[in-house]
Parts: C-alpha cells; structure tokens; sequence
C-alpha cells in the first residue's frame, strides 16, 4: 500500500521580506517613552551582506582566475625562496636577472596547475571532490616526478 507522498515532502521555506526602511529625514513611527530624556540612538541598520550558495564562490574563482594572465605568487617571496635554493648550490652570492626570476616561475606556476589538475582527476577518480595529499602523491608518481 502506497501512502501520499506530497503530504510527506517539506515544503520550501519562502524568504520573508524586511519592511522597507524609512527615508531619511522622516520621523520614526516607532512611538518613543515619555520617560526618557532625550533622544534615543538606534543602530543603523546596514543591509546584509550576500551569501551565495555552497560552491558557487569557488566556481566564480575558478573563472576569475582562468581569465586572468598574471601571475598567482609573489615575486619578491618567490625571489627569495629562488635565491635561498641556489645559496645551497653554490658558496658564492650569484646575481638573477628579472627577467630569468619571472621565467622560473612561469614555469613554476604551470607546473603547479597542470599537477593540481592531475590530481583533481585522481581525486574525481576516487568519487571525491576535495584534493588530498594523496591526490597529489599520485599524479606525482604516474608522472615520473617523485623523485623531485
């Protein structure tokens, strides 16, 4: 036997709508207590600030970012992390052109993508939407750069 199933469902909420807020200059309808010396402050009220659903910031991320050319790291950190590398190379203070900094990390910066991509696919893989170390480690070793 079947029971009816549009009495069991949960309706949706409708949002409720905020009363329109006086124009300035207007008197207040609220009555104020004969009591009270003075003028009473209320808070002003600011409009609330927009909540977007689970998911959708991040998606609106994704385009911004993909639209835009430039690049994602700092330059001055990424300048002294490269510098930091290369005094463990070498005893000697060796001197990087601008132009040699912003090529590394170019290719730096695609490297990075392409292997978050890669284990995105691996985390879409295990039927998962959040990328783990694991994700990584994997598309690292299908790759052939585990050892870096």
């Amino acid at each position: 036997m079947r029971h009816n199933t549009s009495t069991s469902r949960r309706k949706a909420r409708t949002p409720q709508r905020r009363p329109p807020l006086p124009a300035p200059g207007t008197s207040d309808p609220t009555p104020k207590s004969p009591r009270r010396s003075g003028v009473t402050k209320q808070p002003p009220m600011s409009p609330r600030k927009r909540r977007f659903r689970p998911g959708t910031r991040a998606l609106m991320e994704i385009r911004k970012y993909q639209k835009s050319t430039d690049l994602l790291l700092r330059k001055e950190p990424f300048s002294r992390l490269v510098r930091e590398v290369c005094q463990s190379f070498s005893r000697e203070a060796l001197r990087w052109q601008v132009y040699a900094l912003l090529a590394l990390q170019e290719a730096a910066e695609a490297f990075l993508v392409l292997l978050f991509s890669d284990a995105n696919l691996c985390a879409i893989h295990a039927k998962r939407v959040t990328v783990f170390p694991r994700d990584i480690q994997l598309a690292r070793r299908i790759r052939g750069v585990d050892n870096l």
